[in-house]
């Protein structure tokens, strides 16, 4: 007997940016379905017609395209088990919850916001586990006309047994939680939209899912769509509850951290194959411990009981120096390419560049790149219009043996045969003009080396001299050397 085809979706929420921690929550659910063979669903939730924006769903897809994730079926494919938005699934909401109102499984609820609140603070007052204690289930029907008369709209509640919810999860093994703690629970708003836990329900039976992974914050959501599982007469899926996204500090992802968003990442320009590398590592390892893996190794090596219980810790120093990694992999013409959007963004015209140029200070400040974006400073070092000395590279000026290695580097420049018509005449050997220097100065090391840098860069760290001297030619050269020495 042929098994059945693994089915596992990702459905978000089009109510703001797409998260670090729900994009690799997406890559887990597509490398498993990928290393089975199976089907990637996508599906978009989108009852908070409040806060859900097309903008929003948009940024989504465009941001799991960038990342290289696909899907089967979804916005934009179709499929057999269409629509994939909520909000043209209302139908199939309305006849569960007529099965469920059929076998006394729910009730209308009028309690308002306030009575709710006061219910609330008085359980944790008695130091117990806040929830609905069941107040309208009691209501007779006169009571319920009278309430509805009075202009209260209802919310549907689910009536939970008391006794344990038990559940099998591939990656937290046997997970138990008790009825009585969890409450009756809304399933239905009074604007007639369906709460997330019976819409996920009905949705992932109907589109056939076999398998649920989710972060561990879904624990005890698990529990009550075992309980509608079980009410509506459906099989529940499989449940994989991965480990949550922490900051360095073992606390959730969040702004505080930094960066959190995918298309923040990209607007700094992180590579979207190292945004993916990073997140299907956390929390686990690849074989043989390696940091650089192909989206074809990450699907051929992919387990999902190895991608952690505990928390998977985001090291954004780390994908920035794994980011640097990718970057150096690129020939200077394919990193060129990647690099023109960022360098219109730092308000570089490329067209006022000979592309050769452009290549050149590519190639050369490519070891310095830790993002795309970081061009925008490099061009402006070679743009003596746009120079500037930073702080610690001006100080380093300011002392007497940079004013003499500058001063020699200067006699050097100045010395070089002028030519009618030239803008810069050709430099003597880097090697052979540094000797030069430091034979008439008699420094060497970070004395000799770090004033020219200064001088001629702005900074003290950055891309290898001789390329740079290269590139910017003697006439631009004593220029700057010429401010250096002046204190401009």
């Amino acid at each position: 007997m042929t098994a059945p085809r693994i089915r596992v979706r990702f459905a978000p929420s089009p109510t703001g940016e797409l998260h670090v921690g729900n994009a690799r929550t997406a890559l887990l659910n597509w490398l498993y379905a990928r290393h089975c063979g199976g089907i990637f669903v996508l599906r978009i939730e989108d009852t908070d017609r409040i806060r859900t924006t097309k903008a929003f769903e948009e940024n989504l897809l465009a941001d799991l395209r960038w990342l290289g994730i696909d899907w089967d079926e979804g916005p934009g494919k179709g499929g057999a088990f269409g629509p994939y938005h909520q909000t043209e699934r209302l139908a199939l909401y309305d006849e569960c919850l007529q099965r469920l109102i059929a076998e006394d499984r729910v009730y209308p609820c009028y309690c308002s916001e306030a009575e709710l609140e006061a219910e609330r603070a008085d359980l944790v007052a008695r130091r117990m586990m806040p929830r609905y204690l069941g107040k309208c289930s009691r209501l007779g029907e006169a009571e319920r006309n009278r309430l509805a008369a009075e202009g209260r709209r209802p919310v549907w509640r689910f009536r939970v047994e008391e006794g344990p919810i038990a559940f099998q999860d591939l990656i937290r093994g046997p997970m138990t939680f008790q009825g009585e703690a969890i409450g009756d629970f809304i399933i239905v708003r009074s604007n007639g939209m369906p709460a997330y836990n019976f819409a996920v329900v009905a949705d992932d039976h109907c589109m056939q899912i076999s398998h649920v992974i989710r972060g561990e914050d879904h624990l005890s959501n698990t529990a009550a769509q075992v309980l509608l599982y079980r009410a509506l007469g459906f099989a529940p899926p499989v449940f994989a509850h991965h480990a949550l996204v922490l900051g360095k500090d073992h606390t959730k992802l969040s702004k505080r951290h930094g960066s959190v968003s995918v298309r923040e990442f990209r607007r700094r320009g992180i590579l979207p194959e190292v945004l993916l590398n990073t997140l299907a590592l956390l929390g686990s390892a690849s074989d043989g411990g390696r940091e650089i893996v192909s989206p074809k190794e990450l699907i051929a090596g992919f387990a999902i009981d190895r991608t952690g219980r505990g928390g998977a810790i985001f090291d954004e120093e780390k994908l920035l120096w794994l980011n640097g990694l990718y970057i150096r992999r690129y020939t200077a013409a394919a990193l060129t390419d990647l690099l023109l959007p960022f360098v219109r963004q730092a308000g570089h015209d490329e067209r006022t560049w000979e592309r050769s140029r452009i290549e050149a200070v590519v190639a050369a400040v490519q070891d310095s790149l830790p993002t795309l974006e970081a061009i925008g400073g490099f061009l402006d070092l070679f743009t003596d219009d746009r120079f500037t000395l930073d702080p610690e590279a001006a100080a380093l000026l300011g002392q007497e043996d940079a004013k003499k290695v500058l001063a020699a580097l200067r006699g050097i420049l100045a010395g070089l045969p002028a030519e009618e018509g030239a803008a810069s005449e050709p430099l003597p050997e880097f090697r052979s003009l540094i000797r030069s220097i430091a034979d008439q100065t008699s420094l060497k090391g970070k004395q000799l080396y770090l004033p020219i840098r200064a001088a001629v860069t702005g900074r003290l760290h950055g891309p290898e001299l001789d390329r740079i001297f290269a590139l910017l030619g003697s006439a631009s050269l004593l220029k700057r050397v010429d401010n250096a020495l002046a204190g401009r």
